[in-house]
């Protein structure tokens, strides 16, 4: 199905090219505000411990921010069809700033766990509001370039994240890597509600509510699972047996609430589009492929090649570089060119041409050999990225804009966890294996193995923990290969784009049906 902008009746407001950039780039700063903190703690973390104890319970410092983040994210593009985008979006505007305020203010680990819930609440729509923005307010011919800056702001959260960190942790306190938020956000909340003016929208029906905790009870048990599972819990515990059980259980339910529902949180009917579901199965599939790389990256360059623990996020320059000038070009090229297929192809042939290159990586592999690999599968993530977004934006009508920005997120962002989850079982098992028949070491000294200790090992021992991580990266990137290989197969069933109808032209309505939508 094209894109339709007047779907569902509501005129497409006209606001000034000033006003309009304006409001697109508020968008982008909370995009990127998400985006960063799920990323700028990981060098704080020290210094956090160390003033609120409970080092037992860090992990959830990160855990509770994604999971409310992936659990909320459906729920809010549903909300923004049915109350109107913009009010939705300041909604979640404001509630991460005031997470982000009592996070900052946490005087216990306990309480910055809860508090990290609220802001993540309020992450999750903070990207799909901004993209079902981009959706309302442009032709599907303009919103590649916009399309592309939301990659953009990815690659810039994966490199500044923990640089930023770093810097406000040393300068200001950790407590700063919150309050950062509070004046780019209501600089965004700020524009948004002054320049920004849709028609008002107000779904009568009621809100689904059972549909909502099925979905959320789903995605935070399939979060959990890939988290805890092998590492914390073993696979056959009763914890990882029960989120199995409530994962299946809430899937089969799904389907039949979402039915019964007078305005579904995950409307059925939006996968009758066989390119959205095509567009959703591979968004899945390259996020399972991206993340495994983007975590297991790092680790082989510095165990490996020798690269210092603070260069941080700049060791992926390569592969972000890549991804987000492919994502810039896909965007520009599919809105002349109206071929998603092409691209969709193409960037299958690259991802998986990426990742095998990488699984070739061994003891002897330079920097400058690992950089071009790297750029490769970057060109083949922006190419993915591009396609799966634009063809699930044009493949439902304009009151399902929410939904099709959300689905496309949360396809990615379950598809990592499983990603990160399966090549960390393999990896990990290479480095046991390696280092146990190797050096002697056991098992239990691994965990203390970081880039700057293995430097102060014996020579014997920092070899065999070279290699094992060589092989243990090997090894993990050849398994996500087979998921690669998925990817590029299910592009093949992406049609081409039709040709689009003549726009409409954009009018701009009477003040008095102008309203905060």
């Amino acid at each position: 199905m094209s894109h339709d902008p007047t779907a569902g009746g509501a005129a497409v407001v006209a606001p000034s090219s000033r006003r309009l950039f304006a409001v697109l780039m508020a968008a982008m700063v909370a995009m990127l505000l998400a985006a960063l903190d799920s990323l700028v703690l990981s060098t704080a973390m020290p210094t956090l411990v160390g003033e609120l104890g409970g080092f037992e319970h860090l992990s959830w410092v990160a855990s509770a921010y994604m999971l409310a983040t992936a659990a909320s994210t459906p729920v809010w593009g549903k909300l923004g069809d049915m109350y109107g985008r913009k009010g939705v979006f300041l909604a979640s505007i404001a509630l991460f700033l005031v997470g982000s305020m009592v996070s900052g203010l946490a005087q216990s680990m306990g309480q910055l766990i809860g508090f990290r819930v609220l802001q993540g609440l309020g992450a999750g729509g903070l990207m799909v509001g901004a993209l079902s923005l981009i959706g309302e307010l442009l032709t599907p011919q303009k919103r590649g370039k916009f399309q592309a800056m939301s990659s953009a702001v990815m690659g810039v959260a994966m490199v500044g994240g923990p640089l930023a960190g770093g810097f406000l942790t040393e300068h200001l306190g950790w407590r700063y890597c919150f309050y950062i938020n509070v004046p780019f956000g209501l600089a965004a909340f700020i524009t948004v509600a002054v320049a920004l003016k849709l028609p008002k929208r107000r779904s009568p029906a009621p809100i689904d509510y059972l549909g909502a905790v099925l979905l959320a009870a789903v995605i935070t048990s399939l979060v959990l699972l890939t988290t805890w599972g092998g590492t914390q819990y073993d696979w056959s515990s009763p914890v990882i047996m029960g989120l199995i059980a409530v994962a299946v259980a809430g899937a089969l339910a799904l389907p039949a609430v979402e039915r019964r529902a007078v305005a579904p949180v995950l409307p059925l009917t939006v996968f009758r589009s066989a390119n959205f579901s095509w567009a959703n199965a591979i968004s899945f599939l390259y996020g399972f492929v991206m993340v495994a790389a983007l975590t297991f990256l790092p680790i082989y360059q510095q165990a490996v090649q020798g690269a210092s623990a603070s260069s941080g996020g700049l060791l992926m320059l390569p592969l972000l570089l890549g991804m987000v000038g492919a994502n810039a070009f896909g965007g520009q090229a599919i809105a002349k060119q109206g071929s998603f297929k092409l691209y969709a192809v193409a960037g299958g042939t690259l991802l998986l041409a990426g990742i095998l290159l990488l699984s070739r990586m061994d003891t002897t592999t330079g920097r400058l050999e690992t950089g071009v690999y790297m750029v490769i599968f970057g060109v083949g993530l922006g190419l993915l990225m591009q396609v799966t977004l634009s063809v699930s934006m044009e493949s439902v009508e304009m009151k399902d804009l929410g939904v099709a920005s959300s689905t496309v997120t949360l396809t990615r962002t379950i598809g990592g966890a499983f990603g990160v989850s399966l090549a960390g079982i393999i990896f990990n098992g290479r480095i046991t294996a390696g280092m146990g028949a190797e050096s002697g070491v056991v098992e239990r000294d691994l965990d203390r193995l970081s880039a700057e200790s293995l430097l102060k090992l014996p020579e014997p021992v920092h070899e065999a923990y070279e290699k094992a991580v060589a092989e243990g990266t090997q090894w993990a990137f050849l398994a996500v290969s087979t998921v690669a290989a998925a990817a590029f197969a299910a592009s093949w069933f992406i049609k081409a784009r039709p040709k689009p109808a003549p726009a409409p032209p954009l009018v701009t309505p009477p003040a008095d049906q102008v309203a905060a939508g």
